[in-house]
């Protein structure tokens, strides 16, 4: 791969790619780590974002499901972590005792009764199931679906992402130690290094190992005030 050049990582299974030109020109990040910790705070919930879509694309993750406590609610991120480990552990027995894909986040209830959490999966599991599982409260679940003709089971996925990725915004900063998100161990999607001497040339060979041109294209330079090397992100459907 060349010195110079675009580098992208492709992610095949979650349908996208993306990376930025090296070597040098096109601006600079600016500084804002150390300078500015909002901008830093902001950008590590973009990678947050990125890496939540990724993980619900690559495996298919289109049910959408919320737990929640009865009662007085739960004010512990520590208790919150121990039920949702004991949460999957009962659920995965339940299902065969295989590992499988699934990625939750934690939401700090605005109305003062403390944390739900919210999770996706890619496989029909019984309501029943997942009650007999969550013992602590409520369960709530709906299957993505009424998308345009084409979506697919990743398109699905992508938008139980949208709505798990809500509550990776920069205020998780006080959630008392919990993670932005989790996942099942073992199941993350694969980066693939792509290169190219110029835009065409990168896009052509990431459409080559996907058997097809992106559907959408974003590039930076259409940005206003970007502050980075010149950047570009590829999506298949």
């Amino acid at each position: 791969m060349p010195r110079r050049g675009w580098r992208l990582a492709l992610y095949r299974d979650a349908g996208e790619a993306g990376g930025s030109w090296q070597g040098g020109g096109g601006g600079s990040s600016g500084g804002w780590g150390e300078s500015d910790p909002g901008r830093a705070a902001e950008e590590a919930a973009r990678r947050a974002r990125g890496k939540v879509r990724r993980y619900c694309a690559a495996n298919g993750l289109n049910r959408f499901w919320t737990l929640t406590y009865s009662g007085e609610g739960e004010h512990d991120p520590a208790a919150v972590r121990g039920d949702i480990r004991r949460f999957f552990k009962t659920l995965r027995r339940g299902l065969g005792g295989d590992p499988f894909p699934y990625l939750w986040v934690p939401e700090l209830h605005k109305s003062g009764h403390g944390w739900h959490v919210h999770f996706a999966v890619g496989q029909f599991i019984r309501r029943g199931l997942v009650v007999e599982s969550w013992d602590r409260g409520f369960v709530f679940g709906k299957l993505i679906g009424n998308l345009p003709v084409g979506s697919g089971v990743r398109g699905e996925a992508r938008v139980a992402a949208r709505y798990l990725s809500k509550y990776l915004g920069k205020e998780f900063a006080g959630s008392g130690g919990l993670n932005r998100y989790d996942v099942g161990q073992g199941f993350q999607p694969q980066q693939e290094p792509v290169g190219g001497r110029s835009e065409d040339e990168v896009i052509e060979s990431a459409s080559e190992r996907m058997g097809g041109r992106p559907a959408t294209v974003w590039r930076s330079m259409d940005e206003e005030g970007w502050r980075g090397p010149p950047a570009l992100w590829l999506q298949w459907r």
